[in-house]
């Protein structure tokens, strides 16, 4: 089996769809997508993942099923500010001074982790996506998956970035802070995961392909800078917190 996992394209926060960019990598993604031999469409219910998602079903003469826990990943913690913050915009040399973010079983019990209820936001995503995969096939038992009806299906999923991060924590057994911080997916890029079933009736996901963008590039169109930070820190026009 094949899962894709697809990021919205360029965002307008604002009004939660697409910026005039995001509308054309959607098209050029749609270009790559449409034509593939997908079994079956999931999109997040957010609006940008939505928009994104529409050029390639229309293209391809598709719909696609929404599922609520795909939206982006909302368990928000505590900035110190009296205000709340999503967990990948931290600056790296305070989360990397936490140790129990780096284990992928105890990262969720830090204090901070704790006090926002991340673990409850963690299990409905990794339950949602348990779920999907049984519907497709395959068993969540223990770390790894049973094969009830293997076969190698594509199946495509428009969502976005914090909430790839964790559904590939639960599929490889890494903490997410460690793919929030130290990976980032550009808008509309393409990961893939496989399964490989080395021993019957026991099969585990392996990313081949991470934030793909060869579509943009094909067609000259310049990745998008949503989600990075500025590469130097003299850069004022690039987001720096």
């Amino acid at each position: 089996m094949k899962l894709l996992l697809i990021r919205h394209g360029d965002p307008d926060y604002t009004i939660d769809s697409l910026t005039e960019k995001g509308h054309r990598e959607a098209a050029l993604l749609a270009e790559r997508i449409a034509p593939m031999d997908i079994k079956a469409y999931y999109v997040s219910p957010l609006g940008r993942a939505q928009k994104t998602a529409e050029y390639t079903l229309e293209k391809a003469g598709r719909t696609a099923e929404v599922l609520d826990w795909a939206r982006e990943f909302d368990t928000l913690i505590d900035d110190g500010k009296g205000g709340r913050r999503i967990a990948w915009d931290w600056l790296p040399a305070e989360w990397t001074a936490v140790s129990e973010f780096f284990d992928k079983d105890r990262w969720y019990e830090a204090p901070i982790m704790k006090s926002a209820g991340m673990e409850a936001g963690i299990r409905r995503v990794s339950d949602g996506l348990d779920a999907l995969l049984e519907r497709h096939g395959y068993k969540r038992e223990g770390s790894c998956y049973r094969p009830i009806s293997p076969n190698e299906d594509t199946i495509a999923l428009f969502c976005h970035f914090g909430v790839s991060c964790v559904m590939l924590s639960h599929l490889l057994h890494v903490s997410p802070m460690i793919l929030w911080h130290g990976f980032i997916a550009a808008p509309t890029s393409v990961t893939t995961l496989i399964t490989e079933e080395r021993r019957e009736g026991i099969a585990a996901f392996r990313v081949t392909a991470f934030g793909d963008i060869s579509h943009l590039y094909k067609r000259d169109e310049p990745p998008a800078f949503a989600g990075r930070f500025c590469e130097l820190f003299s850069n004022e026009d690039q987001r720096h917190d």
